[in-house]
This record gives C-alpha cells, structure tokens and sequence, in this order.
C-alpha cells in the first residue's frame, strides 16, 4: 500500500531522511496516518513507537532498531513502529539529546562534566567504524565507559522513559480515535448499502 513505483537512490533516502522535501509539517502528518492505519490495536501500536523514541535516548548508536524491536516485544508492541520511532533519533536531534542524557546523569551520579562532550564523540566515531565498536566494545569505547557512556545511559534512562509515557499517551489516544472513526465510516458506508439494496429490492417487487 505504502511501497514506491519507483525505489529511490540511497542517497536519496538518506537525503529524505535528514530534510524531508515535503517539510517537516507534511511529513509529520504523513507519518501520523501512516501510523494509524497499521494493523494492530492501538496499544500496540503507540507502545511500538514509544519503544523506539525511548531507545533514540540511549547512547547505542546502530543499535537503535535491534532495542527498540526487542522492548516492543517484551511489552507486546508493534515491531515495525517500533522502528519507525527511532527516526525521533537523527542527526538533527542527536546533539541535543545526547547533551541532555549527560547532562542529568552526570548529575545523578555526581560525576564531573566534561566541557567538549560531541567532540569527544565525533572524535571516537569518526576514528572507528560501526564494526569496530560491535566487534570490541571495550576496547573502543572502554576509556570513556565511566566518565561518558554510564552517565549517557543514566540520563537515557530517565528521559527515555519520560518520553515513552508522553508519546505513548498521545500516540494511543490518536490511534483509538482514527481507528473508531474509521470504523464508524465502514458502518455508515454497509448501512449506505444496505438501503440502496432494499430499495432496489423494493422497486422489483
């Protein structure tokens, strides 16, 4: 239903990934019934997407989809939502979210703040690829295990679980009405029916 005629170019859905050519306002509405219109109760649904958004909050960076797909699992969620709410994670939203995540958990851990965060980030991601962090964790994020990523993880679990309540809360209501105005739609349009039938009926006889 969803599927292009034509498969766009990587790049080119990347592009779209990064700045919708549609505008922020379209795509946002466009994702919004194209979420209401998959199958699923509306529990599962906005629970999906709510797992993904709370993941985009962690500092697990390629393993966004893998959490988000396994959280939803757990609580009965979509798992396709759930990897369509991992796009509240992008390369626009990165930086300030893992300023925030930081942030508090530096706090709540009482751990002194570092003052060059995303340089020290860009500095790792850029020096070794999405491999090299799967394959040895430790080695490559190792030095910045207690001063960065624990506090990242800690403040990712406090806002993470803070926005899958506000998203969830939002997503299902929206989704429970879509679904039952749809369904009011189908039966006004089999009534519709139905008396055009009797009426035709009647005329025969």
């Amino acid at each position: 239903m969803f599927d292009r005629r034509r498969k766009r170019h990587i790049f080119a859905a990347i592009r779209e990934y990064v700045w919708p050519s549609a505008g922020w306002r379209r795509a946002l509405a466009y994702m919004r019934h194209r979420i209401a219109r998959i199958p699923g109760t509306s529990y599962a649904i906005a629970a999906g997407f709510a797992c993904g958004a709370a993941v985009s909050f962690t500092p697990f960076i390629g393993l966004h989809f893998l959490l988000a797909a396994f959280l939803a699992w757990i609580i009965g969620g979509n798992i396709l939502t759930s990897a369509m709410g991992t796009v509240i994670g992008n390369p626009w939203t990165f930086p300030f979210i893992w300023i925030a995540i930081y942030n508090i958990g530096s706090w709540l851990l009482g751990i002194p703040k570092t003052d060059d965060l995303l340089g020290q980030i860009y500095v790792t991601l850029d020096a070794h690829s999405l491999m090299d962090i799967i394959k040895s964790p430790l080695d490559v994020l190792g030095p910045f295990l207690h001063t960065i990523l624990l506090p990242m993880f800690i403040g990712g679990l406090i806002l993470g679980s803070i926005v899958w309540i506000i998203l969830f809360w939002i997503l299902e209501k929206l989704v429970r009405e879509y679904k039952h105005k749809k369904h009011l739609r189908h039966m006004a349009a089999a009534k519709k029916r139905r008396l055009k039938s009797e009426e035709r009926a009647r005329s025969v006889s």
